[in-house]
This record gives structure tokens, sequence and C-alpha cells, in this order.
């Protein structure tokens, strides 16, 4: 007997083509599909406007089934992440983070990651496999129906608390709780490629999620034929995980760049810029002490991006155990962000969150049962590029 086909694996059209094998019209697809993302439900006796003879045939041979959560840790700044299980002893980690006017997901795409950059602890843990379509997208669900719980759940006690006071409560927040969604998890987005982009569909589909190809972001070291693919086929707002100002540098701090150097690797933003949400790229990079943070790389940074519409998010570095890096010093941010704006490039520093539950940028790790057999050690390499 087949297992049963997980609907959130399919995006608009691709759910179409599996409805129309049932012998069932477009519109029925779309109503599901509205049913499963807008609604959060995966219950298909929960869709009163299915037919009740369809919902029971798609109990038979369909399942609507995010990721499940296996641990919830929540920062004292907010910030929550989720452990997910994806099968055979494989976990991947889920963050939101809240801001006053925004709250975004970040996503990972991998269990693991194959390109091995110096500073990240997802890197040092090896690559097991690609997530699915219905794993990537499934965070979103989960995370929207978990948050949402959680939404209510405040709403109906300050509810509670100002009866008690004879007061009126406020209007609820009727907003999106999660508004922006960034591919900066575990993994290399661009390296699964179909499947991240089925997942970006539904994120903009106003079937599904309906967010603006501005509020999502797909963060990039730098592959650069899938860039030019991503610009063809599904063009979001683009991160660059640059994190060097040369080549020499980057190598061994990203060794992508090994294959797609620097001159390559901008010529293939200002392609991607042709088709972009955004007029700019956003270019991150890690503040390594000692390593990346001279006023001579600032320097060679403008250089390099002359002709490249873009900003820069500098990052300092978070650490995780046996990492061998540490943390620029805030001047020595402060000087570096100075050089960047005084050559008229917008320059922010990203304010570290979730760092005591080990959910801040670099230091995501998961579950990952390595099937790349990975046993480096980076001390010695740390070492190497330091010197």
């Amino acid at each position: 007997m087949n297992s049963p086909v997980n609907l959130l694996d399919f995006d608009v059209d691709g759910l179409v083509a599996w409805f129309a094998g049932l012998g069932e019209k477009p519109f029925r697809a779309r109503q599901v599909m509205r049913w499963m993302h807008r609604e959060g439900c995966d219950d298909f006796d929960a869709m009163t406007d299915v037919a009740k003879s369809l919902r029971t045939r798609l109990k038979d041979i369909a399942v609507i089934r995010p990721p499940v959560p296996v641990r919830d840790s929540v920062s004292t700044d907010g910030t929550r992440k989720w452990l997910l299980d994806v099968g055979n002893a494989n976990a991947v980690e889920t963050v939101f983070i809240p801001e006053t006017r925004r709250g975004t997901l970040c996503i990972s795409s991998q269990a693991g990651c194959a390109l091995d950059c110096a500073f990240c602890s997802t890197g040092k843990q090896g690559f097991n496999r690609n997530l699915s379509a219905a794993e990537i997208v499934g965070q979103l669900w989960l995370a929207n129906k978990l948050l949402g719980a959680a939404r209510d759940a405040e709403h109906d006690s300050l509810a509670s608390d100002a009866a008690a006071a004879e007061i009126e409560p406020g209007e609820p927040d009727n907003g999106r709780i999660i508004s922006n969604v960034v591919m900066m998890g575990m993994g290399e987005p661009l390296a699964n490629f179909d499947n991240v982009v089925t997942a970006l569909r539904l994120m903009l589909d106003d079937h599904a999620y309906g967010l603006s190809r501005r509020r999502v972001t797909v963060s990039t070291s730098g592959i650069v034929p899938a860039m030019d693919r991503l610009r063809d086929e599904c063009p979001v707002a683009l991160a660059v995980s640059l994190h060097a100002s040369n080549d020499a540098l980057r190598d061994r701090l990203v060794p992508i760049n090994q294959k797609y150097p620097l001159r390559e690797l901008m010529a293939a933003c200002q392609r991607y810029l042709d088709r972009a949400p955004r007029d700019f790229v956003t270019f991150e990079y890690v503040m390594l002490d000692g390593v990346n943070d001279s006023d001579a790389h600032a320097h060679e940074l403008v250089a390099l991006v002359r002709e490249v519409p873009c900003k820069f998010n500098l990052i300092p570095f978070n650490p995780f155990p046996n990492s061998g890096f540490l943390r620029s010093s805030a001047e020595r941010i402060r000087r570096f962000a100075g050089i960047l704006l005084d050559a008229g490039i917008v320059t922010t520093t990203r304010k570290t969150r979730g760092d005591d539950v080990d959910a801040a940028c670099g230091q995501l790790a998961g579950q990952v049962q390595d099937k790349t057999r990975r046993t480096v050690v980076r001390l010695k390499q740390t070492t190497e590029i330091r010197s």
C-alpha cells in the first residue's frame, strides 16, 4: 500500500495537478490550500466547504504533516527556538524573532550543511540531507499555529484581567504574527533549490501565506548558477554571506569561494538586481576578532562592492563550543562600520538575539547524522586563518 501524500509538499500548481489526477477541478485544490496554509488546518473533516466525498477520500490517501517539535526554547529577549524532528535521528532548528513592528521567522533548508564555513556551528556537524518542501514550509505552518495559540491565550488572559478590573480590553492585534521570513537557518538554501523554491512560492501565494517578495529573504554563501536561477524563477530579497574582503581570506572562511570567487559573485549580485524586489543586495559580514575586522578589510570591502547597490549587516560573532574564534570588540565593530558609512554604504550592526538559547546567527546546530563523515578539528584551521 502506498504511503499517503503530504500535501504540504505542493505549491498551487503542483496541488492543482495532483487533484486533477483524482479527477477534481482546480478550485478544489485552492480550497484545500487555503484551509492548510491560511487556517493552519490539518484535519480534512474540518474543511467544511470541501465536498464530503472528497474529504473522505483525502483521509485515505493524503496527510498534512509538518515536522514534529521536540523542544521549544524561549530566550529572555522573547526569541523562540524550536527543535524539529525530521526523521532518522535528524532534527533542524527554527527561530522566531519578535520585534515591535514585525516578527521574523528564520527557517532551515537542510539537515546540516556541506559548505563547511569556518565560523558556523551548523557546518561543523556535517551534512545529512536536503529537507523536503513540506519540511521547509512546514516550519512556517507550525510556527504560525504555535504562535497563534500563544497569542490567543495571551489575549484571553488580558481580556479576563480587564473584565476583573471593569475596564475595556484593548483591540487585539489582527496583523500577522510572522511578517517576514528569512532562509537563514541550517543549510545552504540554494543547494536545495527545487524544494526551497516550492516553499518560497507557497510563502508568496495569496492562497497560502501571501507574503510580499520584499519580506521573504534567501541567504546564500554564493552559489552563482543557483543565484541566476532564483532571479529567473522566483526572485525574492537576496542576502549574501560575504564575511571576507578578498579571495584569499574568503577561500578559508567560506570555502565555496574557491569555486565561485568574489569577482563572479559580485557580477551575479548585479545580475540578480535586474529582477529583485529590492534595489539592493544585503551583504552579511560576521565580525571575527583579528581575522576580518581591520580598517584595511573595511577599505577593501568599499572597493569590492563599488558597483553593487548594497547594504551591509555586520554580525557580531556568536560563539559556540570549540569554534576557535572570538567576537570583535564593540569599538572595533563601530570603527569598521564607520568606514563603510563614510563611503556612503548603508551599514547596520545586527543586535544579538536569542544567544542564551543558542538561537543567534551562526549558532543553529540541531541534530545531524553526518553522511559526509566530517571529523574536521577547526582549531588548526582557525590558527592558519588568523595567521
